[in-house]
């Protein structure tokens, strides 16, 4: 591809990634041209039909976040810090605006490519040696896992909208709350499932 044809793309995608997040999945095409500063006939040249450029979008949201996750970890100063500072950038309200407005869509939208794919596979065995450094030098509590940390990540940066009114008006406030909850001075023993419901005698 040449350079200009790859800059124009790369125009498109950082374009509509932006208008999804203001205006939603169901952003027209048109603006998304008009912000990108290319022709409407120049989009559709690179993505045929919304799908395939909100596939594209998918790809850009996770080449971020490994490319976060990547510079959290080089530039704290233990594995904790980089895990706490990684997840409240995540969540950063504005950027989960773009991450909730990709939560709504079916996976096989964005899921079927294979680079989408491994990219997330990735990410996640990037993250899942960042909370195993973590806990092994002791300031991460060893009873919680990767798990955990992406389901706190997909609630606070994803749903939004499903939390509380009063976590949903304060999503870092208490993120970092829950946070606390993680390190290794939280002393009371997280509940397995079979710890769930009413005991009986």
């Amino acid at each position: 591809m040449r350079a200009d044809a790859r800059r124009n793309l790369d125009k498109i995608v950082a374009a509509a990634a932006a208008v999804i997040s203001e205006r939603g999945l169901g952003a027209p095409m048109e603006l998304i041209a008009r912000r990108a500063g290319v022709g409407v006939g120049t989009l559709y040249r690179r993505f045929p039909d919304r799908n395939a450029l909100i596939a594209a979008v998918g790809d850009h949201y996770i080449g971020a976040l490994i490319d976060a996750l990547r510079a959290w970890e080089q530039d704290s100063p233990d594995a904790w810090s980089g895990l706490r500072g990684f997840l409240l950038w995540a969540a950063d309200p504005d950027r989960s605006t773009l991450a909730g407005a990709m939560a709504q869509l079916p996976e096989e939208v964005y899921r079927e490519g294979a680079d989408f794919a491994k990219a997330r596979d990735h990410w996640l065995e990037m993250l899942d040696a960042l909370v195993r450094r973590a806990q092994a030098e002791g300031s991460m509590r060893a009873d919680v896992g990767t798990e955990d940390v992406v389901s706190l990540l997909n609630l606070f940066a994803c749903h939004i909208a499903d939390l509380p009114p009063p976590m949903a008006a304060q999503p870092i406030r208490f993120l970092t709350l829950m946070l606390d909850g993680l390190q290794t001075a939280a002393v009371t023993p997280a509940p397995t499932a079979s710890d769930d419901g009413v005991r009986g005698e």
